[in-house]
Parts: C-alpha cells; sequence; structure tokens
C-alpha cells in the first residue's frame, strides 16, 4: 500500500481566478499534467504516474495519447534493449 505525503505549492490566487477552478480542481489538474511530465521525462514509470494521477494505467494512456505522447517506448529504443540483452546472453 503507498504512502502518502502532502505537498504544499503557493499558487497565486489570480491564477485560480484567471482559469476559473477552485483548488481541489486545480490540484487534481496539476497533478494529471505532473504526472503526465514526469512519465515523458522517464522519471517515473507509466504505473507509478496513473497513481500519482489517480488513474487507472488505461485512461492514462488514453489521456497521454489525447496529448501526443506515446505511452510505449519509440522502436528505436526497444531495438537498443534487444540488442543489450542479446549481448548479456
Amino acid at each position: 500500500m503507498n504512502r502518502y505525503v502532502n505537498v504544499n505549492v503557493p499558487v497565486p490566487e489570480e491564477v485560480l481566478l484567471s482559469l476559473r477552478v477552485e483548488c481541489d480542481e486545480f490540484a487534481s489538474q496539476l497533478k494529471v499534467m505532473a504526472a503526465m511530465r514526469l512519465f515523458e521525462q522517464q522519471k517515473l514509470s507509466l504505473g507509478q504516474s496513473a497513481a500519482f494521477a489517480e488513474m487507472d494505467k488505461l485512461d492514462f494512456i488514453k489521456f497521454l495519447g489525447r496529448n501526443k505522447i506515446s505511452a510505449f517506448a519509440p522502436a528505436s529504443e526497444l531495438e537498443e534493449d534487444f540488442k543489450t540483452a542479446m549481448a548479456w546472453s
């Protein structure tokens, strides 16, 4: 089971007013966007990112797709991994 910690991020009130969102909605959106970016930078796995965003994996994959981010490694990266694995065997 995951343990959670709270992280306080000060946000200027005018940001929430400009976006026309409440604090809870903004926090939720911020988590999803951060999860997407951390996944894109390969700092979190797909599962970790989906959990951080509080989404199941399929919904997170769909979210990535809507934002033009592939949930899967590019073929060139898979080829490199395959070559490395073959060299070790």
